[in-house]
């Protein structure tokens, strides 16, 4: 098989994982400035869109890990990734937990445009080379994907933070 065809999927892994980021940021962003989100909660809930970027990332390498199983050997590994730097690029997002980068939440966002990028790109080839129909229809299935993979990671930490807050202030539900 041509190694144009491992990328092209290698690289739909990474837009499955961290491509809807930036839409689910703006999203949760904008819902936070509403009033009816503020008499909900008096936490911004902003600040767990790092967190939940990260737990992504901690999504994406267990399937990496799962991918290299059980051959998890150096010389395995870098026979496997003839272009690794992407992949490297979307294992950084696991230090979003780290709290200096998670208090500038901006960061996430323009760590995730990396892989947005590739769907502008791939748009834009649509429309500019005539590039076939099913490369932006794969695209789009994967983008939906990936915001729906990001809210769920995003509902899940505001999820378990509230539930541990209540734990601690009642010590029961």
């Amino acid at each position: 098989m041509d190694d144009s065809f491992f990328l092209y999927l290698d690289r739909l892994e990474l837009m499955a994982f961290f491509s809807g980021y930036a839409l689910t940021y703006l999203f949760i962003r904008s819902l936070s400035d509403t009033r009816w989100m503020k008499k909900i909660t008096t936490k911004n809930i902003t600040l767990f869109l790092p967190y939940a970027y990260a737990l992504v990332g901690v999504l994406y390498l267990g399937l990496q890990l799962k991918n290299l199983y059980p051959h998890y050997t150096w010389a395995h590994i870098t026979a496997d990734n003839p272009e690794p730097y992407l992949k490297i690029w979307g294992l950084l997002s696991i230090l979003f937990f780290m709290p200096a980068l998670n208090k500038k939440y901006i960061l996430s966002l323009l760590h995730s445009l990396v892989f947005f990028f590739f769907l502008v790109k791939d748009i834009l080839l649509h429309f500019i080379q005539s590039t076939e129909k099913e490369v932006v229809k794969n695209d789009m299935k994967i983008y939906t994907a990936s915001i729906l993979i990001n809210l769920a990671t995003f509902i899940f930490i505001v999820l378990v933070y509230f539930l541990c807050t209540k734990l601690k202030k009642g010590k029961s539900l």
